[in-house]
Order: C-alpha cells, then structure tokens, then sequence
C-alpha cells in the first residue's frame, strides 16, 4: 500500500489549509494523491464536512471520511459508473453483491412484480427469475413474494458456490476474462510461491497489487 502520512494539529490549526496545498503541489509534480479525513462519531453522508469536498476541490482523486462507525467513500467520476465498474470498489472479500435498479446493465436480473403497479417489464436481459404477487404466462422461474428462502437457495446454489474458488485478475483496472486452464496454471504458481514464504501458513486468500513505474 502507499505510504500514509498524518497531518495533525488542534482545531482551527490550518490542517485542512496544508492538506490543500500539499495536495496541489504533488499533483504538480505528476503524484496521484488520495486523502482520508476523519469524522466525529454519528456523521452521516450528508452531513460530511466541507474539509472532505475541499480536499476533492484541491485536487484529491479520492477521499475516506472515517469515524468510528462508518466510512465514506468520495470518489468523482466524469460519468456514471457501468455496475460492474462500481463493484470492484467493495473489493474481493464477499460471496455476492446484490444491486438495486441497473435494469440496462448486463449482470443477471431478478424482477420483483406486483400486480397493481402494472405488467412485468420486458426486453431485460439476463433475466433469470420473476419475484411476483400471480402466476405469470413466462419461462422465467418464479418465486412468491414470501419465497425468500428459494430465492436465497438460486442464489446460493447457481452463482455463490460455484465462484467460491476464485480467481480474479485486473490489468490496468479492467477484469480479464480467463479460462479454467490459465486460472489453475496462475493460481498453483502463486499459491506455491506464497507457501515458501517464511511464516506463511496455509493460505486461504491472497492478494497481490503491481505498478510500474511510468518509465518502464
């Protein structure tokens, strides 16, 4: 990971002000430069400080505000985020991600229809289940409003045990597409590389970050 420095003083000290320039001076130079503000216990995302905006104002790519229950993410965009640009965010460490809306994007769909708020959609793709208040006239599996525990079993069973052993591979920022036989060849590799390491146990996920240098 980058290494962290921690700008300190009392209230009023002018941190906020030497975060600001410190930020536009190593952005001069070509630096990327991210920044965290702790927050006071309780903070919710609207009322996150303005020291956090001013530090995206001077330049930051992305902020952390942190309290003792809860961090926010800030990160500016040009233009909204595709779901599968925004799920990489959460990291690796989860078995599912479950999105609300994305109805254009091309991850696998449930639909959740009631009768009196008008017919199903149509033309989604991926659609692999129907959640609805009466029988509907399609192929697509249905579960009732109450079937919770169904729902819970597709999910389990077509898409978080069969992606328990996983292995996923970012080349400047993008997801590869790999094949089981390249994905055994990388992961045996790593695995045993990371095995004869001193003081590695077993090892039950492992995590690897490379950058080159801009001359290279």
């Amino acid at each position: 990971m980058p290494p962290i420095v921690s700008i300190v003083g009392r209230a009023q000290s002018g941190k906020t002000t030497l975060v600001k320039k410190l930020i536009g001076e190593l952005k001069s130079r070509g630096y990327g430069v991210a920044t965290i503000k702790h927050a006071p216990k309780g903070m919710t995302f609207d009322e996150t400080d303005k020291d956090s905006w001013q530090h995206i104002q001077a330049g930051s790519e992305a902020t952390v505000v942190a309290s003792p229950d809860r961090v926010v993410l800030i990160k500016p965009v040009a233009e909204e985020l595709a779901l599968d640009e925004l799920a990489p965010l959460f990291g690796e460490d989860y078995d599912i991600v479950l999105a609300e809306g994305f109805k254009q994007g091309d991850s696998p769909k449930i639909e959740v229809h009631r009768r009196k708020i008008g017919p199903p959609l149509t033309n989604i793709k991926k659609l692999i289940a129907i959640v609805t208040d009466e029988p509907l006239e399609t192929k697509i599996r249905q579960f009732s409003l109450q079937d919770i525990k169904g729902l819970a079993d597709l999910l389990e069973e077509g898409f978080i045990k069969p992606r328990q052993e996983r292995l996923s591979l970012y080349v400047n920022k993008a997801l590869v597409s790999m094949g089981s036989f390249p994905k055994g060849i990388i992961t045996n590799i790593i695995l045993a590389m990371a095995a004869s390491l001193k003081g590695v146990g077993k090892v039950r996920s492992l995590e690897i970050f490379l950058r080159r240098g801009s001359g290279k």
